[in-house]
């Protein structure tokens, strides 16, 4: 039901923005140009450096893995999902809802066969709706703690520029008597402005914003499992189910599960025609 894949969105816009921005640089001189180590260690290792003392280890630690999520989408068809609730709830209204333990092991979901295994367990519905909802809020609240992450450290690069600027700034009017230590100072001035500002804006701040989209579509997505887990409870009619889930899904989606849906109904009465032949 979930699937993995690269999101060539953020490759292609890393890839994108990168070029841009050293091929524009390419046209007026030459890349090494823009090269500082000195700023580096300001603007990277400056902060990073705050990050550390901004968040804890542990939170630090996850952002490998909040940057995996960045690049690699779960790829939900929401149609399949509505599908499988339908025949979930057929299965339950003919069979009784412990006829649906038989469906746990070859369901993926395990935010779905949790809610499955309490409504099998005769838990009371609301108590269902508040354990489910209150793992969904846990969830937002570690997803927000990746995104702070990135977007505390989007603040803090073109802070530490601005450091940057000002240390390359003191190191040049030091020596406004020495020629040869002016140019030098003037390009840890200007470069960790552009370091920090780069890495802000093409790197930190778009990733945080990105994981926000992941969150709140998997939040989404949380919220319509509750309602197809509860409604199989309630003994709600399949047709109703579908029409209460289709309530997730954007237009664009419905129209393609529709199309879908026929293509089926179409298949499956040709190949009643030739049955019948």
């Amino acid at each position: 039901m979930q699937q993995q894949r690269m999101d060539l969105m953020t490759v292609i816009g890393i890839i994108l923005g990168i070029s841009l921005v050293l091929g524009a640089i390419a046209m007026g001189g030459s890349i090494m140009l823009f090269w500082s180590l000195a700023s580096v260690m300001i603007t990277v290792g400056g902060s990073f450096a705050a990050l550390l003392i901004n968040f804890q280890l542990p939170q630090i630690t996850m952002v490998a893995s909040v940057t995996k999520a960045a690049f690699l989408s779960e790829v939900q068809d929401m149609g399949e999902l509505v599908r499988l609730f339908v025949r979930l709830g057929q299965k339950a209204r003919r069979e009784g809802l412990l006829a649906l333990e038989d469906e746990l092991e070859t369901l993926n979901d395990k935010f779905l066969v949790n809610g499955l295994q309490m409504v099998i367990d005769g838990l009371d519905p609301e108590l269902i709706r508040d354990i489910m909802e209150t793992e969904v809020t846990a969830t937002e609240q570690r997803h927000k703690l990746g995104q702070d992450v990135f977007r505390a450290w989007g603040t803090l690069a073109p802070a530490f520029g601005m450091i940057g600027t000002l240390i390359g700034l003191i190191q040049m009017l030091a020596h406004l008597d020495d020629p040869a230590r002016i140019g030098p100072g003037m390009a840890v001035a200007l470069i960790t402005t552009f370091y920090g500002s780069l890495m802000a804006n093409l790197f930190f701040i778009p990733m945080a914003g990105k994981l926000a989209i992941r969150s709140d579509a998997e939040s989404s997505l949380k919220e319509a499992v509750i309602e197809g887990v509860l409604s199989i409870q309630a003994g709600t009619n399949p047709r109703i189910l579908q029409e209460k889930l289709k309530a997730f899904i954007s237009p664009q989606e419905r129209e393609e599960m529709e199309r879908k849906s026929k293509e089926r109904e179409t298949q499956g009465s040709e190949e009643m025609v030739l049955d019948n032949a």
